[in-house]
């Protein structure tokens, strides 16, 4: 039998290159080999989300870009997580056997707690508990991540190992699979791009928006003129010729540093080749957004097929705790 891998990701709307790049594609892989459960974790948002306005239309537009990726709803499970309220149940009872002193010495809370002084909720403090929830309530024994992510499921395993100390063995301790997330810089080339940060590309924009985007990229910040040579290791655009222009990145690099290619005629290069690589991606999403009944059918069964999981794993744990 196949082993369970559990994945999610905050509904942030659309999704950019850094998403695809660093997670979708994975995800996409790993369906052959794994019976995957992937989560748009909308509880989650609520810890830094003040305006809730947009999260249905975000949820809505994330799940389009998920399965015009490649995520198939007959080989994954695709659910919201709230849609499966046994999650916040665990959560509860998860949170009586840990102790306030693991999460306080998360990084990620105090780099949260940094950035939103003003909003310092239980919320945020107990997010690592919830994560492990998420994880433990399908009895998923791997979670993909990239090597910045690992602590977390190393608390996510000292929180399942706790409960089984406690109660007897009910939860598999969740290992981490290191998988290939290339941290992609935004087109400022300092921060990682993030929608956040206005730094993105859109997986979804038109051939011309794609166009104008990586035109406004930062290139090689020695580069001042178009007869000065190039240093394609410190320019983020070649970084990303990387990903989609990979047999020329030699010659892109000898034509950079030797002046015979500019700074413009690189990030037309490079934007070609985007539009050319997600030009079935579009189509596919193009053609699952005129389904949006589609879409909410995809979401109720995931649910469906994910609730069925929580609600075995839920009661087990209850008479394990002596509260059934």
């Amino acid at each position: 039998m196949k082993r369970r891998v559990f994945s999610g990701a905050r509904p942030t709307g659309r999704q950019h290159l850094g998403n695809y790049l660093g997670a979708l594609q994975n995800w996409v892989k790993l369906q052959e080999e794994y019976q995957c459960i992937y989560c748009i974790v909308d509880i989650h948002a609520l810890t830094t989300l003040e305006d809730t306005g947009s999260l249905q239309k975000n949820i809505h537009e994330m799940m389009l870009d998920w399965l015009a990726a490649g995520l198939d709803p007959k080989k994954s499970i695709l659910f919201v997580q709230s849609h499966v309220t046994e999650v916040m149940e665990l959560h509860t009872l998860l949170s009586m056997v840990t102790p306030l002193s693991w999460l306080l010495r998360v990084p990620t809370f105090k780099e949260k707690a940094r950035l939103q002084p003003h909003n310092v909720n239980y919320g945020l403090v107990g997010y690592p508990v919830l994560q492990t929830a998420d994880i433990v309530l399908y009895k998923a024994e791997v979670v993909p991540v990239g090597e910045d992510q690992v602590p977390h499921i190393e608390l996510a395993r000292e929180i399942a190992r706790r409960f089984n100390n406690l109660f007897g063995n009910t939860f598999p301790e969740p290992e981490a699979k290191l998988t290939s997330f290339p941290s992609i810089l935004g087109l400022d080339g300092k921060d990682k791009m993030s929608k956040q940060l206005g730094n993105d590309i859109e997986l979804a924009l038109s051939d011309e928006e794609t166009i104008d985007r990586v035109m406004q990229a930062v290139t090689d910040p020695a580069r001042r003129y178009r007869d000065d040579p190039g240093h394609p290791e410190i320019c983020n655009i070649y970084r990303l010729h990387q990903y989609f222009n990979p047999l020329q990145l030699d010659e892109i690099a000898k034509q950079c540093r030797s002046a015979k290619i500019g700074c413009v005629d690189c990030k037309m290069l490079l934007a070609q080749q985007i539009n050319s690589t997600l030009k079935p991606f579009r189509e596919r999403r193009a053609a699952l957004a005129n389904k949006p009944q589609y879409i909410k059918d995809v979401l109720a069964d995931g649910a469906y097929r994910a609730r069925v999981i929580a609600q075995k794993t839920l009661k087990e744990a209850k008479q394990k705790i002596g509260l059934l």
